[in-house]
Parts: C-alpha cells; structure tokens; sequence
C-alpha cells in the first residue's frame, strides 16, 4: 500500500468513526417527545439532560485527548466506542431524571466525545503531509455530517417501528466503530511517531492560556456550540409549534448533515490558500444573515429544507480551521488536547443552547428570543476571529 493510499483509507476510516458518534449526538432531539411520552418528565428537564448532554461532550474531548497524547489513541477510541453502543442501548431504561442524567448526558456525551474531530486527525497525522492537512481534516469532518445525514432518517424510521426501542437499535449499530478503531490504531502502532521535545502536555495547556489568538479563537467557538445545539436540540420541537409533521424536523436535520459535507470538504480545500480566520469569520457572519431570513421567511417545509441546507453547509465547517488555527498557532504534538480544550468552550455554548431553549419554550411558549440570541452571538464570532495573527498561507512551499 503507497502513503498515499495508506492515508487516505485510514482517513476514510476515521470519518466513518466521527459519522458514527456525530450521527447517534444529532438524532438525539428526535428522542425528546418519545422519552417525554415514555417518562412524563417534562420538557425542561428533559432540555437539562440534553445540556448535560452537550457540555459532557466537550468536557471529555480534552481529558480524551489528554489520554490519547499520553497513552495512544486505541485504548481511548476503543473504549469510547462501547461507552457510546452501551449507553445509547440503555437511554430507553432511564425514566428517571437522575438516570437519564447519568446515562444520556454523562455515559453516551463521553463515549461520542472520544470520537472528536482532532483526536481522530490526531491519530492518523503522522501520514498526513503538511500540505494537505486541511484536506484531511476537511475529511474528518464532513464524516461526521455524513452521519448526521444517514443517520438521522434511519432514527426516526426506527422511532416509527419501535418507538423508544430504536435507541436500542442504534446502539447495536454504532459497534461498527469497533473494527474501524482497530483498523486505525493498529497502522499507527507501526509508524514512527515524531515528539516535540522539551515541552510538556502542562507547559503546552499554560502557553495556550497566555496567547490571545488562542483565546480569541476559543471564545469564538462558544458561539457555534450554541447554536448547533439549540438546531440540533429544538429545531424538532420549532417544527412541532409551526403545526407541521415530525418528518420535517428529521429531514431537516438530515438536509443540515448532507449539505454540512458539502461544506467541510470545501472549507478543507479553500483554508489551503487563504486564511483560517478569515474564513470563521465569513462563516459566523453568514450563519447571522441566514438565520434572520429564516426568521422573517413564512414556516412551511420549503423554508425549513432551505435554511437547513444554507445553515448545513456552514455547520460544521468552522472545525477544520479551528483545528488548523490551533495546530498553527502551537503544533501538532498536542494538538488532541488543546483542540479538546477550545471544543470545551464550544459545548459550553452548547450547553446553554440546548437548556435556553427549553426554558425559553415553557416561559414564552416560542423560540423568538433563541433566535435573535443566536444572531447577536454570530456577529460577536465574526468580529473576535479577526485580530487573530495568522500567517499568510503558504501553500506552494508546504506541497514543495
């Protein structure tokens, strides 16, 4: 098998581990009205489990990370995949809010967390040449939209077939992670890895903290965790009180994940020859623009699938150049944790968008304020990413 080759079969391998776990996270508001019905919880509380849900998620990103850069990447990956096939399977037996604290917003945020973008570029970047490192994570990422876009319809047939017992299902599923883990992680324990020295994993973390274009980046992405959750979260129940058929909401959040493809490999390519932080920029400012037409555009299901597709194809493209920034900015050698650590702040946002949302529901009985949070956040991104110093890209000496 040529490099080449090689990298790209390992990299086609992790983005079907990242589809899994970004799969199985986006389907989960399709659950919310099941689990109600199911455990008469309520919506709020609900809403908290699935905040819980989205800060775990960030906050095991760097402690994964943390372990992998220490002890290697198979261990973390593998146990996170039976985490996240395990608590998926056991969703359906926590009726109480405590159990489904634990199970949904603890044991399955953890298990998708191990399966994070960087940790996933982290473990197959030995191969990958400088030059085309965008590309790669470009990859990566648009996995995970794949995902979304597959998994999503498959979750709502399931919930119509098997109510609650979908989950079940799913979990049975998401073991296909196993083989692809091993698959990994086995090529790299055959290649040579090449440490920074001198620096430590503390001495990394404490130089992050003390440069601002890292802080900057970090709380720009507070503002993509927001409302990818609030989307991803109550998107569904926004169908819901638009009086229209829950097959909308699923095919909204599967249009999000198909156009979000799209829209990863594309950045991938274009942050080669131009900016990261310029690129962020335009996005946040886009996604501000869309989501005021989405406001003020009449709620039946074309406008939903449109905005689905214009919000999907800036979704989650924010991450190949956040990754890139971070490991501009400081190196590959630990890149996992420190990536982990800005994604952190973003499932921060993330937690407050999925609780907002329930609690602006049952005040309000409307998300009208979510979304005009949304937009004030949006501009702020666009506005913090710009006093980043970055390098001119240089893309000609990279492929040299």
């Amino acid at each position: 098998m040529t490099a080449e080759r090689s990298f790209m079969s390992l990299a086609i391998a992790a983005s079907a581990v990242v589809a899994v776990a970004f799969g199985l996270r986006n389907c989960m508001g399709l659950f919310i009205s099941p689990i109600n019905s199911h455990t008469a919880l309520g919506y709020a509380t609900i809403s908290f489990a699935f905040a819980v849900m989205h800060l775990m998620w960030g906050v095991s990103q760097p402690v994964a990370g943390a372990l992998s850069d220490r002890w290697g990447p198979r261990p973390v990956l593998l146990g996170g995949a039976l985490l996240l096939a395990g608590a998926t399977a056991l969703i359906p037996f926590a009726t109480s809010a405590g159990a489904l604290v634990v199970v949904l917003g603890i044991a399955f945020a953890s298990g998708a967390g191990t399966a994070g973008p960087a940790l996933l570029a982290s473990a197959i970047s030995r191969w990958v040449p400088e030059a085309k490192r965008s590309v790669a994570n470009g990859m990566i990422t648009a996995g995970g939209s794949f995902g979304t876009f597959i998994i999503v319809p498959l979750a709502q047939l399931f919930i119509g077939v098997a109510g609650q017992g979908a989950l079940v299902i799913l979990g049975a599923i998401s073991l296909i992670s196993v083989p692809l883990v091993l698959f990994i992680t086995s090529g790299a324990s055959s290649a040579p890895v090449a440490h920074a020295q001198g620096i430590s994993l503390q001495q990394a973390i404490r130089d992050a903290y003390r440069d601002p274009n890292y802080l900057l980046l970090t709380a720009g992405f507070f503002t993509c965790g927001f409302h990818i959750a609030f989307i991803a979260t109550h998107l569904p129940g926004v169908v819901a009180l638009c009086m229209l058929p829950p097959s909308v909401g699923a095919w909204s959040l599967s249009i999000i994940g198909l156009f979000n493809v799209f829209g990863a490999l594309w950045i991938g390519r274009h942050i080669q020859a131009h900016r990261m932080k310029v690129a962020l920029s335009a996005i946040y400012f886009g996604r501000a623009l869309l989501i005021v037409a989405f406001v003020f555009s009449p709620k039946v299901p074309l406008t939903f699938f449109i905005f689905s597709a214009g919000i999907g194809f800036t979704y989650l493209s924010t991450v190949p150049p956040t990754i890139g920034l971070v490991a501009k900015l400081h190196g590959p050698r630990y890149l996992a944790t420190l990536f982990g650590l800005v994604m952190l702040s973003h499932q921060i946002g993330g937690f407050l968008g999925a609780y907002l949302g329930g609690k602006a529901f049952e005040a309000t009985g409307s998300y009208d304020w979510m979304w005009w949070a949304d937009v004030a956040l949006c501009l702020m991104a666009a506005a913090v990413h710009l006093p980043i110093r970055e390098s001119q890209p240089r893309l000609a000496a990279a492929a040299a």
